[in-house]
């Protein structure tokens, strides 16, 4: 089979990574890549929202399977467009991935279909929203609509910070047209784990646990980012607490959503927290998360592109999906600067040494090819992973690979998966 894998980070790197592990794929392309990607697959310089571009290449080159990787062609309905011309797509139409593009959306939903969840009120007036404020307990957290790349929601402490906050997503238009709307919520205390999950419409599928870092700093501090780092499985993560999950959140907004006309298939994140009154709701995202495919996906034993056809097909629960015993960690090296102003263009050193590590793999992000040279090309930049038969030594293997990797301006966490450790 012929594949097309849109998008350009560290989770498209990891999926084309496990895809060519199929005996069902022949040939893998990639829009627009990078230069890790180029090394595994045909990278194409179509840009992720040329949807009509990306749509006549599936169409002229036969393209069996597309898989999207981020949110935004989603949300802009690249699904929809496949699907109209008769191509296969693993993703959900632009209706149903509302679920991540609107945070509005989402809470209604999960509001209206009784999904455990934080207490919240959104608006679209910033004078309206301030003056809610004022009767509130903090801290808050407030969360901009629309998508802003990982980096739109903020925990604020007092009525100052999230005045702030208000003015420069609503006023100020921090993140654009995103910034429209807001979400303020409830702070809800607890341990957050993310569950992906295969959905084929009617039957959904959880996968192993993962947890990921989303703040810059150590010890969870400084400007939320995309992910610096995840790990697999979660230690307080238990099957009693998966069927829970799976009975009161999975299965609920799955059935939420067709009941609304917008039947889901595809891959559905469901970022939880588990308070002391059982797992809440945090957010739900449209697709693979990043970087929790680097470390749930190692962890597949069975053929994924069997578990995308069943998909297609709407037979997902014929099909036993199985997992490794086995803990993977991936922690991210960025640019210094990183999640605002960075630095690019810097040449990265000591990658070839990493090729013959045992269970470890580098998964470009942020990289492209500079004559013979990789570069880096954003803020995030490489995802080094690694899988053993304990985090405690998954995460050694990983940080003893990263030492052999230098650029000038690199930055990474030193506490990625410690605290699963400890």
């Amino acid at each position: 089979m012929k594949i097309l894998v849109i998008g350009s980070g560290g989770r498209e790197h990891a999926l084309i990574w496990k895809l060519k592990q199929s005996a069902k794929v022949s040939q893998v392309y990639c829009a627009p890549g990078n230069a890790g990607i180029s090394r595994i697959a045909s990278c194409l310089e179509i840009n992720l929202e040329n949807i009509p571009a990306l749509v006549d290449f599936a169409r002229k080159e036969k393209i069996d399977f597309t898989i999207v990787g981020p949110e935004l062609p989603l949300a802009e309905g690249i699904v929809n467009d496949f699907i109209q011309e008769g191509l296969k797509i693993i993703g959900p139409t632009r209706e149903a991935a509302e679920i991540e593009s609107s945070k509005v959306f989402a809470k209604y939903l999960m509001k209206k279909y009784n999904l455990p969840t934080a207490n919240y009120a959104a608006f679209n007036d910033l004078e309206k929203a301030l003056i809610f404020l004022r009767d509130q307990n903090f801290p808050l957290v407030i969360k901009a609509d629309g998508l802003a790349a990982g980096k739109g929601v903020f925990i604020v402490e007092n009525w100052l910070q999230a005045s702030e906050v208000l003015n420069s997503l609503m006023k100020q238009k921090k993140f654009g047209h995103a910034g429209n709307q807001v979400v303020i919520e409830e702070f809800l205390r607890g341990e957050e784990v993310s569950i992906l999950s295969f959905c084929d419409g009617k039957t959904v599928v959880p996968m192993v646990s993962s947890q990921d870092y989303k703040k810059i700093e150590e010890n969870d501090q400084g400007l939320n980012t995309g992910g610096m780092g995840a790990y697999s499985p979660c230690p307080f993560y238990n099957e009693k607490l998966n069927q829970i999950v799976l009975e009161k959140i999975l299965k609920p907004i799955l059935r939420g959503l067709k009941e609304e006309g917008r039947e889901y298939k595809g891959i559905l994140y469901a970022g939880i927290i588990l308070t002391k009154d059982g797992p809440k709701v945090l957010e739900f995202n449209a697709r693979f998360g990043d970087p929790e495919t680097q470390v749930v996906l190692p962890r597949l034993k069975t053929d994924l592109m069997d578990i995308f056809e069943a998909i297609i097909e709407g037979n997902l629960d014929r099909i036993k999906i199985e997992w490794k015993e086995n803990a993977t960690v991936c922690v991210v090296v960025a640019s210094k600067g990183y999640p605002e102003k960075y630095f690019t263009g810097e040449a990265i050193a000591g990658l070839e040494k990493l090729d013959g590590m045992n269970n470890l793999m580098v998964f470009h992000a942020g990289t492209k090819l500079q004559e013979d040279k990789v570069v880096t090309a954003g803020g995030r930049v490489l995802g080094v992973a690694a899988w053993d038969e304990s985090i405690f030594k998954a995460r050694n293997r990983v940080y003893e690979g990263i030492k052999e990797v230098n650029f000038r301006n690199m930055y990474y966490r030193k506490d990625i998966a410690l605290k699963a450790i400890l």
